[in-house]
């Protein structure tokens, strides 16, 4: 069955920001484009929804599309609506923040990417679209979660030290963390699962290596458990 309208519809598109982390600071992955407008400018990842396409999985194809990114974190971070957002017509995109470990995810450009690379979050270049909008949308979003929801172990590696779990929340937070009380609250969560290796190949004194319990904190979770680091 055939349907009219009486008023002509926006376009909607989807929008990832992705964070990694390496040893220096917060990182976002971005492509540049390869088509107008804006061509060869910076940008985030993301497209066109399909007709008929669902609004996550649009996300993801465009992710696998523009970068070869596959199986990451993604959550539905915010709509962004402005009619003149976009020069070629009223475009409406619901953005999406993605968080990967930067090691195990190498970024690779394909369809409409002319390139794609990690960005140091404090040293951008300028973006396409309202984009630098929306990553600042996304950086508050960060900060915010990760206060109460354990989402910075998607950033870390699988196994990982103390330090590297504290440096991750001050890089993010920008703001110094007291060593002592926040391995003392880390550990009492009872979601750390403490395994028996530590560092290799590393100049200093080595660490001892945790992982991050999912199982431990899903059970913890139906009992009303409030995470909090």
């Amino acid at each position: 069955m055939s349907h009219t309208y009486d008023y002509a519809r926006a376009a909607l598109t989807t929008d990832c920001v992705v964070f990694g982390l390496d040893e220096e600071d917060l990182k976002v992955l971005l492509i540049q484009r390869d088509i107008p407008p804006f061509e060869g400018r910076w940008a985030l990842p993301g497209g066109f929804v399909r007709v008929g396409e669902d609004l996550d999985a649009c996300a993801r194809r465009e992710l696998r599309e523009e970068t070869g990114l596959k199986k990451v974190f993604l959550e539905q971070l915010y709509t962004f609506g402005n009619p003149k957002r976009d020069p070629r017509e009223h475009v409406v995109t619901v953005a999406y923040y993605a968080l990967v470990n930067l090691i195990d995810h190498a970024p690779n450009a394909d369809t409409d990417a002319r390139n794609a690379a990690w960005f140091s979050f404090d040293d951008l270049p300028k973006l396409a679209f309202d984009h630098n909008r929306i990553l600042e949308t996304a950086r508050e979003r960060l900060r915010g979660k990760l206060r109460y929801e354990p989402v910075g172990f998607e950033l870390l590696p699988e196994k990982f030290t103390l330090t590297e779990l504290q440096q991750l929340y001050e890089r993010i937070l920008d703001e110094p963390i007291d060593k002592r009380n926040f391995r003392k609250k880390a550990l009492k969560l009872g979601i750390l699962e403490e395994t028996d290796e530590i560092q290799s190949d590393v100049a200093h004194r080595a660490a001892r290596l945790y992982r991050f319990d999912k199982d431990r904190y899903q059970a913890l979770l139906k009992e009303g458990f409030n995470f909090e680091l």
